[in-house]
């Protein structure tokens, strides 16, 4: 199993951070923890605040930048709090956005590298893809659980104890 991202850089300032290394490194950790299809893939739109806010406005109804957003190409969930989300079939999981001075300024008043905040949004946003929520505890105790691991793994601190965010 394997999983790549294609990175599709809509501000120029995204190209001073490590996309690709970071897509690399998920890439070989998320199958690790998660049955995936073989070769599946996501796309990643990195972009600004103006463009991921008119995004959170036109598919969220919220008229505001946010760091992250992400369309499944399947609905994997269960409706089920705590439960796991059904398996992905498909090869190609969907899309992720990522605002870059959200980012930036998230990973600022945290006291985060940027780049280990970058990894932590982006395999929340793989999550997001997969199935995973965090509107119901239960739920978000199973996604951030999982999030830890793979973080960990990395040899990168838990970000739910630095500060208390969900996405």
């Amino acid at each position: 199993m394997s999983l790549t991202f294609e990175f599709i850089l809509e501000d120029a300032r995204w190209q001073a951070q490590e996309l690709a290394a970071i897509g690399a490194k998920l890439g070989d950790v998320i199958p690790q923890y998660l049955p995936l299809p073989a070769q599946c893939t996501a796309v990643v739109m990195a972009c600004d605040d103006a463009q991921i806010a008119q995004l959170n406005q036109d598919f969220r109804g919220k008229p505001q930048p946010t760091n992250v957003l992400s369309w499944p190409a399947a609905d994997l969930s269960v409706h089920k709090p705590g439960a796991q989300p059904k398996r992905a079939a498909d090869s190609e999981l969907g899309d992720i956005a990522i605002a870059y001075e959200t980012c930036l300024c998230e990973s600022q008043a945290a006291g985060l590298a940027i780049l280990d905040h970058l990894t932590h949004l982006l395999l929340h946003g793989t999550l997001h893809l997969l199935g995973y929520d965090h509107i119901e505890d239960a739920d978000a105790d199973v996604m951030e659980g999982l999030e830890i691991k793979m973080l960990t793994s990395l040899g990168i601190s838990n970000p739910y104890v630095m500060n208390n965010e969900t996405q």
